[in-house]
């Protein structure tokens, strides 16, 4: 009781104390600092207006400093700043600084011309997508019997895309597109498909029943455009008149679900028609075999295209969001695999680099101030190409907790860098230094490829997230490496020796 006495006492000096020497810091700053002011005002006003920028400089330096340090700072132009919607000037912007950075923009690029041309020509493109078998063409056939049909290339696309020519009631120039159905074997084909009901104005989504769990995801993803889409149900002359109720009541579902515009002339049912094997008797009693074409029963399909129809320009205006949408992710898809490409270009240079401050060390601790300077570099380097502006303190925060881990991978490392180098023929015996080299080129290559990972998945450095990247992956990142490095590691060796 008497020591708890004697502690808290103590406590309460240490306090009075440091009270004392703060106020006597205080009046010694504030003394100093009127007197400095009185003999500067006293001076020249040259003098007293140097003196004061002088001092405006330094705070704003050491604000600087502390933003720097402290403050995450935004890159002008990051993809991650889009909230509002893409017009065509956005694109051409972002596809010019991208090809400018080296960026392959051909394919987005092709969609705007694509997007031009359609826009030049004036027509409407109805596209009737849905899987195979469902009766796409034959609807096509039924609403323009005697079409003209054009078979060409679009946007990349192949010769399975057909365009039939109409012309509505109201004059419109029309272009039926029919697609591959999604859902075959032949790889590639659903793509197209998606590709093209992208650019059309009007998706005409043709099933046979209710959907499937296939056919409701793409409905939700073409709903996603913002263009309209119509379901059709064909071979509705299968269902009795109740049974036909109750599907058109779950086809509506399933568009409410999908974000699409709920709407009773969204959802129709048809028939297209067709052939029909018909048993016909005759007079003697013999049957035969007669086939007959049924009637298409597709009324209520054309009062709901030209509907869609009334207002062209803005189905116009709605086609060529969803077009601009596809041209962005086009750059986008072209963007990562740059992104991926260069990556792969500065891990293995920050690798060799790695490599060669190893073999260089000349002293104990000189290759751990040469590897923290390759690593930063090499952080900042990969933060820069994912449009990430991380911290100064982030890129330590990270390199401290990657080394802290560092020390349990280590013997791992030069266990696979040994084995890794008596792979190769002549090499004989494995030198201690070479090993070392080996060793600290696949814990740089598992680290730049664990940051990859975490920059690929969130967009910006989270120290934390990535250090447990780099030590869960680490194992994995040094048996496939091994090779790679460890011929780095010989090249350098041999280029050095002669």
């Amino acid at each position: 009781m008497k020591l708890d006495r004697v502690i808290r006492i103590g406590i309460a000096a240490v306090i009075g104390l440091l009270f004392v020497v703060a106020i006597a810091a205080l009046l010694f700053v504030t003394e100093s600092a009127l007197n400095v002011w009185d003999r500067l005002l006293e001076g020249p006003r040259a003098l007293l207006y140097g003196y004061v920028a002088v001092m405006v400089a330094l705070v704003l330096v050491a604000v600087w400093l502390i933003w720097r340090l402290v403050i995450r700072r935004s890159i002008p132009g990051s993809r991650k700043s889009e909230a509002r919607p893409l017009s065509a000037a956005d694109i051409r912007e972002r596809l010019a600084e991208a090809e400018q950075a080296g960026v392959d923009v051909a394919e987005a690029q092709a969609e705007l011309q694509e997007l031009a041309t359609r826009q030049a020509a004036g027509n409407i493109h109805l596209c009737f997508f849905g899987e195979i078998s469902t009766g796409k063409s034959s609807l096509i056939k039924a609403l323009v019997p005697a079409a003209d049909v054009s078979v060409d290339v679009l946007g990349g696309s192949t010769t399975d895309i057909r365009h039939y020519r109409w012309r509505d009631a109201g004059g419109h120039e029309i272009l039926l597109t029919d697609v591959p159905g999604t859902g075959g074997h032949e790889a590639g084909l659903g793509e197209i498909a998606i590709r093209e009901a992208r650019r059309a104005h009007v998706v005409l989504f043709v099933c046979d029943g209710d959907l499937s769990r296939q056919e409701s995801i793409a409905v939700a993803d073409l709903s996603a455009l913002g263009k309209p889409v119509v379901i059709v149900m064909n071979k509705a002359d299968r269902y009795s008149l109740d049974d036909q109720a109750a599907l058109l009541q779950r086809l509506l579902e399933h568009l409410d679900s999908a974000g699409g515009e709920i709407e009773r002339d969204r959802v129709v049912a048809v028939s297209a028609g067709g052939e029909v094997d018909v048993l016909e008797r005759a007079s003697d009693g013999n049957e035969t075999t007669v086939r007959r074409q049924r009637p298409a029963d597709i009324g209520v399909l054309v009062v709901a295209i030209n509907r869609l129809l009334e207002d062209p320009d803005e189905i116009d205006r709605r086609r060529d969001r969803a077009v601009f949408r596809l041209a962005t992710d086009k750059l986008a898809e072209a963007e990562e695999q740059y992104r991926a490409q260069r990556a792969e270009q500065v891990i293995r240079s920050s690798t060799r680099k790695a490599v060669v401050g190893a073999l260089a060390a000349v002293s104990p601790g000189t290759d751990v101030l040469i590897q923290g300077y390759i690593g930063t570099a090499m952080t900042q380097e990969l933060c820069r190409l994912y449009d990430a502006a991380p911290r100064d303190l982030d890129i330590e925060e990270f390199l401290n907790l990657s080394q802290s881990r560092v020390g349990r991978a280590l013997p791992l490392s030069l266990a696979v860098a040994g084995n890794g180098l008596k792979a190769f023929p002549g090499v004989g015996t494995v030198a201690g230094g070479l090993v070392h080299a080996v060793a600290y080129g696949l814990i740089f290559d598992a680290l730049g490829r664990s940051l990859v990972q975490t920059l690929s998945k969130h967009g910006k450095l989270l120290p934390d997230e990535a250090a447990r990247e780099f030590e869960e992956g680490i194992s994995e990142h040094i048996e496939a490496g091994v090779r790679r490095v460890a011929r780095m590691a010989l090249e350098e060796k041999n280029s050095d020796a002669s």
